[in-house]
């Protein structure tokens, strides 16, 4: 997705108490980033952050880390986790924003980086051959992820794609995860812990099918 640069972004994010800057400085310390040692969960490709503000805010319970690799989507996260939870009367102390490209996270995570739990919610699905290593559920990125995400963990993935979710199913089944929990249209389910995204919402309203699966390291 493409988003025009904006010049409030980069001071606001400067001024936020939960951006961090420099990712690659709290490798190996991410559990000590946060005011409450309790399990992290991860998000990958957070966009405009409905996702995480939602699931951040009712869930104090957890840490969490979302990420995305631009600062301007990173400006609108920003915005949307501080009303989500000033709509709760609470003050922002379990979530953390980074600008990180994917490919590289074993940049700024490492074993000692215990993740619980990563979601993965509507990456873009690099529908060329030549590109599918770069698509977030490849064989490649899930060795990466098993580096941090503790034994026994789980990755949360939805799409809309249907080819990309055929194909992810394969991948998470190289990597030696074990896919829990399957669907080819989650809306048709009972589900009240679902929160919707934006790419979401667009597509349902399209009247296309939302997949999903839980893998399981």
């Amino acid at each position: 997705m493409r988003i025009r640069r904006k010049a409030w972004v980069r001071p606001e994010l400067e001024a936020c108490s939960f951006f961090v800057d420099s990712p690659m400085e709290n490798k190996g310390k991410w559990h000590n980033c946060f005011k409450k040692d309790q399990p992290i969960h991860l998000e990958l490709g957070c966009g405009k952050g409905i996702f995480i503000s939602k699931l951040a805010s009712q869930n104090p319970n957890i840490n969490y880390i979302a990420m995305d690799i631009k600062s301007e989507m990173l400006g609108l996260t920003k915005r949307n986790i501080e009303k989500e939870y000033n709509d709760l009367n609470r003050s922002i102390d379990n979530v953390l924003i980074t600008a990180q490209e994917i490919e590289l996270i074993q940049n700024v995570l490492d074993e000692e980086d215990i993740i619980d739990r990563i979601y993965i919610n509507f990456c873009n699905p690099w529908p060329k051959a030549r590109h599918n290593k770069k698509r977030l559920t490849h064989t490649k990125q899930l060795e990466k992820y098993k580096q941090f995400l503790k034994e026994e963990g789980e990755i949360y993935f939805k799409t809309d794609d249907d080819n990309l979710f055929l194909a992810s199913q394969r991948y998470f089944k190289e990597a030696g995860f074990k896919i829990q929990k399957l669907t080819y249209d989650l809306h048709s389910e009972e589900n009240t812990n679902n929160i919707e995204t934006e790419h979401e919402k667009m597509f349902t309203n399209q009247g296309i099918k939302i997949k999903a699966l839980i893998a399981k390291k």
